[in-house]
């Protein structure tokens, strides 16, 4: 497989070589569908937290005595049954949504929705991409530029670094339509809702050493 090549000034420098293994592979869309459902359970967080029984404050004291009232017995007024009592089988913040699914599963799912970007031309590859000061408005108008010429249409855009840039990261930490990522960490989601993927060359071995084994 071969895709085109650009230099920073958005201007043809041959082709790149891609491994079919990663980025010519059959999409299946319940294997996808599974690793996303996966990859949002186990980033889910377990906010909500009701109080039980022994941790509502109050109700220490026995509200009358045992007999004599005419009254059902109550030994607290935190008992569950009671108005601001404690809740029965209510959520609790050790709840754990973590899903497992094996490694070949999730690389099949992450090649195939690489895949996805390269069929469909939404897979920019650069010969170089180089940042001398950290300036979110050159930044900006390089991907004006982009969509405008190459990735025609696209307004989230995915930036793969093979490695940490602090004046990328700083240029565009204040651009809501880019996410940046390293080679080494992608995850589905995140290629997934970006229109397009714009990487440096040098990433594509990095991708290549971590995820195909």
């Amino acid at each position: 497989m071969k895709a085109p090549l650009y230099n920073q000034n958005l201007e043809s420098a041959g082709e790149v070589d891609l491994n079919p293994k990663i980025y010519d592979v059959k999409p299946e869309a319940e294997l996808i569908q599974h690793a996303v459902r996966i990859q949002m359970n186990n980033n889910r967080q377990s906010i909500a937290n009701t109080l039980t029984k022994g941790e509502v404050r109050g109700g220490g004291r026995k509200p009358w005595k045992q007999k004599g009232t005419g009254n059902a017995r109550a030994g607290s007024t935190r008992s569950p049954i009671w108005r601001h009592g404690g809740i029965v089988f209510g959520p609790r913040a050790q709840r754990n949504y973590e899903l497992k699914m094996n490694k070949k599963e999730w690389r099949k799912a992450l090649y195939m929705v690489l895949t996805d970007k390269v069929s469909s031309k939404n897979f920019v590859i650069f010969s170089e991409l180089a940042v001398a000061a950290p300036k979110t408005k050159e930044m900006v108008n390089f991907f004006k530029n982009l969509s405008d010429k190459v990735a025609k249409s696209s307004k989230k855009f995915l930036f793969v670094l093979p490695k940490k840039d602090e004046n990328i990261f700083k240029a565009t930490r204040n651009l809501k339509n880019i996410n940046v990522i390293h080679a080494n960490s992608l995850n589905i989601i995140d290629i997934l809702q970006a229109d397009t993927i714009v990487t440096p060359r040098t990433s594509l071995d990095i991708i290549e050493k971590t995820y195909l084994k």
